[in-house]
């Protein structure tokens, strides 16, 4: 009996997840499902891959000499899948992307428009997340493309610089630090910092400009954020296209914060040169570096 490769995929969801349960939601398989299909690569290798006692699915040490191997295996395969894909110059199955949530969704939602209108047969999927989630999202996913704010480089990997974005430094125009001239840092850690939390497992990843007070609630996205800043519940960096509007209204304040209130970053798009660009990959590329270009010229 050949082993069925798949099995591996279901296996590594299963260490990632830590429960059967949790593995078949991910995976949109049933839980018995899963189970077994781990049973029947146990009997078929001879060997017991889970221990059972545990209360969160863990590997026996067989079981991570396999689980390793395997991942090799499934990599080798997505290589093989991806360069096939590229040399009939055809539309690859599916297109991932992973978007830093700091950056503008407009841009990126007109180029899937216009991917979306040459009627081409490949799946795209966009996932949002956070800071290290970008990349973590990227490397577990294998996905094809990320927009990101910053990310650990590595040799394999190629970027394209977008347009920069500029953040502000602001508050609800009735919180007390809106009426103060030039804030000094001790005042501005009396307050609570709004940020944004970083969406990777292990949260590793913080924001640079995050001041570092004992004040700090971490939110889940600039929309709730945004709605915390105008509640006047502290204060925060925001993208200036998401709150043009407020400023403009007067609603949110730029504060006059000694050591600077606006900073910009240059985004980066990202692929690997393990797994090339198809062409759908392509497209989406050429589509985005020009839709960036026009939303910076436009002025949002």
């Amino acid at each position: 009996m050949k082993i069925d490769v798949e099995a591996f995929r279901v296996l590594e969801v299963l260490v990632e997840e830590g429960s059967f349960a949790k593995a078949g939601e991910r995976l949109h398989k049933a839980q018995s499902a899963v189970s077994y299909q781990v049973k029947k690569l146990e009997q078929h290798l001879g060997v017991n891959l889970f221990c059972r006692d545990q209360y969160r699915a863990e590997l026996t040490p067989e079981g991570k000499v396999i689980l390793a191997e395997g991942k090799r295996l499934l990599q080798y395969l997505g290589n093989i899948e991806h360069l096939a894909s590229r040399f009939s110059e055809g539309w690859e199955p599916k297109l991932e992307l992973v978007v830093d949530g700091s950056l503008p969704m407009e841009p990126i939602m007109r180029a899937l428009k216009q991917v979306s209108a040459h009627k081409i047969p490949t799946k795209i999927q966009l996932n949002v997340e956070f800071l290290g989630g970008v990349q973590h999202r990227f490397e577990r996913d294998n996905a094809d493309v990320m927009l990101v704010k910053d990310y650990r480089t590595g040799p394999n990997y190629r970027q394209q610089a977008l347009p920069n974005i500029n953040s502000v430094l602001v508050v609800s125009k009735e919180h007390p630090l809106a009426k103060i001239k030039g804030v000094k840092l001790f005042e501005l850690l009396q307050h609570v910092e709004l940020t944004i939390e970083d969406s990777s497992p292990g949260k590793h990843h913080s924001d640079e400009l995050q001041f570092g007070g004992d004040k700090v609630f971490y939110l889940s996205g600039f929309i709730m954020k945004k709605n915390a800043l105008l509640m006047g519940l502290g204060f925060g960096w925001m993208p200036d296209f998401l709150i043009r509007s407020e400023l403009e209204s007067g609603e949110l304040v730029e504060l006059d914060f000694l050591g600077g209130s606006r900073y910009s970053f240059t985004p980066q798009l990202v692929s690997t040169m393990e797994r090339p660009l198809g062409r759908a990959g392509r497209l989406f590329t050429q589509l985005i570096l020009k839709e960036f270009e026009e939303y910076q010229l436009s002025g949002f």
